[in-house]
């Protein structure tokens, strides 16, 4: 028996990831048990926690892969600065002390760290290096259910590469071409994410559900003064209008005098139609990359699967564009695409590359619907409860089902919390908030009131998996909610002469479908296929939804507020629900009404989170 912990850290979303005998047994962020977003420090609690599902110590686990290489790392930072030089001065002197002080010599680290978990911990030899394309590539493939596929990962920066092609063949993954910083899909998009006031490596999906509220009036510029883009979709970034190399922004003036406006201040400035217009060009020319990528990759390669990772494999709308096209007959994304699932990957390449150990159940989906976090026995729940002092029912798992999707149909905001949390950006059912698709006042109720962020920001419908074609243009399976598609044209509710003369944000209140709630501006989606194999309880919960309704589909979005990290605890999840305007709270069979809570456990939270 061997047992391989992956750990990601010292960046951002910091992970650990246990296999044993190449099985995935668990999988977590750090974030989730420290409450704090995008956490980058050591995962402490992470490692405890796989460790702990295991029923192993430290001493039982046999390799301890760190995702990335910190010397390469530090080969590359040195040679930018040195390229660059004198510019970038204030940059170099901020991160070197850091870097000298603490992740350069990062074995001697981590030997300080896994002390924390056993004391008496020395084996420096346990401690094994992967290359951080390489875990991104690994986590896709090996888990995937194919045999070969192309791998393509596309991020910010890992050591030095950016973007990669690897091909995968049973149990052998080798990395057959690279693109290098500071040319970078991901940088790119980042820079455009800074550049409309949100967070870098935090924000960029809201410029994504910012994009089709937009027109793509941006293109040429883009694509005229920005990148070099070439025929297979390769690409050089001109760097004068940039500052992300060297400085501490991601911009500079000439970028701001390219667009006609400095970056919008987060929080203070208004988002415009012109930020609209700027999300919907970069999206455009990151989705035209993507497919110039895929088109290229397949014309070479010959292969009839593709598996997507990296940051940039989050961009949903992208991978539902390259699955439209049907340039590959299967695609899969990992579900922790970025630096989280690198921990993971890490793990796996040592496995199967380093160990040569064949591949097992190649044809599933080896993810185990991305359920690898903690879990909470019935006891443990309402130990919890009590000692909070909160008010609940019992029920029987039917009866619980049947009175929360009743509720939904009512109109009611269900903080749903149940079995293993999600590995991963997003919830799938098990640390969920939902909602009824039909309203067309929910998206902006829940954004508003129960989320607190911006009313343009989408929500996911789940549907059931035998129902999904006949509501949507999408004939595969979407588990970890990372394709986009249509509404199907028959649910679709046409809009009037005076509705289509609207534009930017006014376009939301907008009826436009029978599931308003999760249909986007431009009729889209982003989606989640629910299977009983791997989520029978949610399974259940939307099949009572469709009888009570005739509609297989609910609102699902993570549990949490706006710049919080998803529930993970019991506590966690009644402190959300007494923070905000959600109506009910599910904990295993515990049934939670927020009207027959003591009004003293109420949460002023609106402030307990930086925002994202």
């Amino acid at each position: 028996m061997t047992f391989i912990l992956g750990i990601s850290a010292f960046y951002h979303d910091s992970a650990a990831a246990l296999i044993k005998d190449g099985e995935i047994i668990a999988a977590a962020q750090e974030e989730r048990f420290t409450r704090k977003k995008h956490d980058s420090g050591y995962p402490e609690n992470a490692v405890n926690f796989v460790l702990n599902f295991a029923k192993i110590n430290l001493s039982k686990v046999d390799h301890i892969v760190f995702y990335e290489k910190p010397f390469l790392k530090f080969e590359r930072l040195l040679e930018t600065y040195v390229a660059f030089a004198p510019k970038g001065f204030a940059s170099f002197a901020k991160a070197m002390p850091i870097w000298l002080r603490e992740k350069l010599f990062q074995k001697k680290l981590i030997i300080d760290y896994l002390k924390l978990h056993d004391k008496n911990f020395k084996d420096e030899n346990k401690i094994l290096f992967s290359e951080h394309h390489l875990s991104h590539a690994a986590s896709a493939f090996y888990p995937s259910p194919f045999n070969d596929a192309i791998v393509l990962t596309a991020d910010g920066v890992g050591e030095w590469a950016t973007t990669t092609v690897a091909i995968g063949t049973g149990d052998k993954l080798e990395i057959k071409k690279e693109l290098h910083f500071p040319h970078s899909l991901g940088l790119l998009y980042s820079a455009f994410t800074y550049y409309t006031g949100f967070k870098v490596n935090s924000g960029e999906y809201k410029l994504m559900g910012l994009a089709p509220y937009g027109k793509p009036k941006y293109i040429d510029q883009i694509l005229n003064d920005l990148i070099d883009l070439k025929d297979d979709g390769t690409f050089i970034l001109d760097q004068k209008y940039f500052n992300y190399s060297t400085g501490l922004t991601m911009t500079n003036e000439k970028f701001d005098n390219l667009f006609g406006n400095p970056p919008r201040k987060p929080e203070k400035d208004k988002i415009t139609q012109f930020h609209m217009d700027i999300a919907a060009s970069i999206q455009y020319v990151t989705e035209k990359i993507m497919l110039m990528l895929a088109r290229s990759l397949k014309a070479e390669y010959k292969l009839s699967n593709l598996c997507l990772a990296g940051g940039v494999a989050l961009n949903c709308v992208a991978n539902g564009k390259i699955l439209n096209e049907k340039i590959f007959e299967n695609i899969w994304v990992q579900p922790a695409a970025g630096d989280a699932g690198g921990s993971l990957g890490a793990a796996l390449a040592y496995w199967h590359i380093d160990l040569k150990k064949e591949r097992k159940n190649v044809t599933e989906d080896n993810m185990q619907g991305s359920y690898l976090g903690n879990s909470f026995e019935e006891e443990e729940i309402k130990k919890t409860l009590n000692e909070i002092g909160a008010e609940y029912k019992i029920m029987t798992e039917n009866d619980i089902i049947e009175k929360t999707a009743i509720e939904i149909s009512n109109g009611k905001a269900i903080g749903w919390f149940q079995g293993r949390m999600e590995f991963g950006p997003r919830a799938l059912g098990n640390r969920s908030i939902l909602g009824d698709p039909r309203s067309d006042k929910m998206q902006k109720n829940l954004n508003l009131k129960v989320k607190y962020r911006e009313s343009f920001r989408p929500f996911a419908p789940s549907v059931l998996k035998e129902d999904v074609s006949n509501w949507f243009e999408l004939n595969t399976d979407s588990p970890y909610m990372l394709f986009v598609s249509n509404i199907k044209s028959e649910k679709i509710i046409k809009i009037t002469e005076d509705e289509k003369k609207l534009f930017g944000i006014d376009l939301l209140n907008i009826k436009r479908s029978e599931i308003p709630a999760v249909t986007h501006v431009d009729y889209s989606a982003r989606i989640q296929t629910v299977y009983e194999e791997t989520n029978k309880k949610y399974y259940k919960l939307i099949k009572k939804f469709k009888q009570i309704t005739n509609c297989p589909v609910l609102i699902n979005t993570s549990f949490n507020i706006r710049g919080e990290p998803i529930v993970n605890t019991p506590q966690d999840a009644f402190n959300c629900f007494m923070g905000t305007e959600l109506d009910v709270l599910v904990i295993g069979n515990y049934y939670l009404e927020k009207s027959k809570q003591n009004i003293n456990l109420k949460k002023d939270y609106t402030k307990q989170f930086e925002l994202d």
